[in-house]
C-alpha cells in the first residue's frame, strides 16, 4: 500500500478559514483519511488524517507515505507517528511545487 497526502486545502468561511487535510491509497485512489480544522497545527491536520487512515486501512506489511515538506508533514510530532510501524516517509524535492501530486 502506497499513501499519499494532499497538500492542506485553505477553505474561507464566513467565520474565517479551514483548512482540509486528506490522505489517499494510491492502490485504489480511496481517501482513506482526512481531517478538517480551524489551526495547522499538526495534530489537527496530519496527524489526525493520518490516525484515521490507520483506523481505516490498518497496515498489512510496509507503506510508503509520501508528501511535500509541509511543516505538518516534517515535524518531529508527525514523523513520530511511524515509530515502531514498516513505514518510510518520502518527501517531494525542495522547491517542487507539484508535491500535492494526485490531491494537489
Amino acid at each position: 500500500m502506497t499513501l499519499r497526502h494532499g497538500p492542506p486545502r485553505y477553505i474561507r468561511t464566513g467565520e474565517g478559514w479551514l483548512y482540509l487535510t486528506a490522505i489517499l491509497d494510491l492502490a485504489d485512489r480511496k481517501v482513506v483519511g482526512w481531517a478538517l480544522s480551524d489551526t495547522l497545527k499538526a495534530v489537527d491536520t496530519s496527524i489526525a488524517a493520518w490516525q484515521m487512515a490507520l483506523k481505516n486501512r490498518p497496515l498489512d506489511g510496509e507503506l510508503l507515505f509520501h508528501s511535500d515538506r509541509g511543516v505538518q508533514y516534517a515535524c518531529i510530532e508527525f514523523r513520530d507517528q511511524f515509530n515502531d510501524l514498516p513505514v518510510l516517509q518520502s518527501m517531494s524535492r525542495k522547491g517542487n511545487c507539484r508535491g500535492g501530486g494526485p490531491l494537489g
